[in-house]
């Protein structure tokens, strides 16, 4: 299948990847840095989704509203100051209503104050490898330290998406009342497009119209960041416009599973005679449609292998190519390990260890043999 350009967007950055793969299927200056508005809210929503995974904080939770984060502007929630919310409905709140009140009642409840939450998120984005990322506070509000870039709210998304896939439904909501006000998400896209079920939007005068959003058809989920749009309308335009053509011209393929073994070499002197190896972490790969069958996937395997083998032990490396170009380059560990066994064992398994090296320099030999013969050629 051919595969055209990607659309054209009008927005000051973009950037399209499958979230599984971390695959960029489409970008523009998705290494600039911008001002990210209320797409901040999705690191204070990480944050406060580990703190719930962790037992940290839990969901019923009651959060005494301050005075700081009751005063604090922009949109609300309207919760009111002295009152216990709990942590879920304020999650609600940021998600839905896109409060800065609940997003400062949230950072205190953590933290303790703002400005220490605000450690706590440049702590969590450099974990993440946002390396181009700097917060300091937990709603948006405009500040020259204040900065992101297209690239780092994808790998931001996909880490909610993955890390906690339990909340991820959170983000589909569409509408939340509170106190009596009834208020609706701002993301168009659940409205407009059938496969999109997240995630956040942002507006400020400085950063324009924002949207980081996430589609799933048949498997495969994309993430799609548009930062500095002209108009609300159009960042929901152009978020759809990508989303078709990843989905219609991109296809994503998990090739191996974590801890499942992809081969079992030799292993000399040991109990068992062999380990399984594998990787740690599910591989996958986003390809043009109807590319699958040209991959070429290559395991390098330190060998002679001796005991004692430790799990977890690095025992090479996994390479996924396509046409030569390197999709995949991953460290295969032993899943399980393997110990020194009799002395019996061991002295038969060394002689096997001499021939296994004998064998493999011939085999080199033959090659740089073979190699030579076809230059002079």
């Amino acid at each position: 299948m051919l595969v055209p350009a990607s659309p054209k967007i009008n927005a000051k950055g973009y950037v399209l990847m499958d979230a599984h793969s971390g695959k960029i299927i489409a970008e523009h200056n998705m290494n600039k840095r911008m001002a990210p508005a209320s797409l901040t809210k999705m690191m204070t929503l990480y944050i406060v989704s580990d703190a719930l995974k962790n037992g940290t904080i839990h969901l019923d939770d009651k959060v005494r509203v301050s005075k700081s984060a009751h005063s604090r502007g922009g949109s609300k929630m309207f919760i009111k100051e002295g009152e216990e919310v709990p942590v879920k409905d304020l999650i609600h709140g940021v998600i839905v209503q896109s409060g800065n009140d609940a997003c400062v009642a949230l950072a205190e409840f953590i933290a303790g104050n703002e400005s220490t939450f605000a450690s706590l998120m440049n702590q969590t984005a450099a974990k993440l490898g946002m390396k181009d990322s700097h917060f300091t506070d937990s709603t948006g509000l405009p500040h020259p330290n204040h900065y992101t870039t297209p690239h780092d709210m994808a790998v931001l998304a996909a880490a909610l998406v993955t890390d906690f896939p339990q909340y991820y439904h959170w983000y589909s909501q569409k509408w939340f009342t509170y106190n009596g006000i009834k208020q609706p998400n701002r993301n168009r896209l659940l409205w407009r497009y059938k496969y999109a079920d997240g995630i956040k939007t942002g507006h400020t005068e400085e950063a324009g119209y924002c949207l980081v959003s996430s589609a799933q058809k048949d498997g495969m989920r994309l993430i799609s960041v548009v930062m500095g749009a002209p108009t609300d309308n159009e960042r929901a335009q152009d978020s759809q416009a990508l989303f078709t053509y990843g989905f219609r011209f991109f296809d994503t393929y998990k090739l191996y599973t974590a801890n499942e073994a992809i081969t079992k070499p030799r292993v000399y002197g040991g109990k068992k005679k062999s380990v399984p190896v594998g990787v740690k972490r599910d591989v996958y790969v986003t390809l043009p449609r109807g590319q699958y069958d040209n991959l070429k996937a290559i395991t390098n395997i330190k060998e002679p292998i001796k005991a004692p083998v430790k799990k977890n032990q690095v025992m090479g490396d996994l390479q996924v190519n396509l046409y030569g170009d390197q999709l995949v380059n991953q460290q295969l560990v032993a899943l399980s390990g393997d110990p020194k066994g009799g002395m019996w064992t061991r002295m038969t398994d060394s002689i096997g260890v001499k021939f296994h090296k004998k064998s493999k320099h011939n085999d080199d030999s033959d090659e740089a043999d073979s190699t030579d013969s076809e230059d002079e050629s």
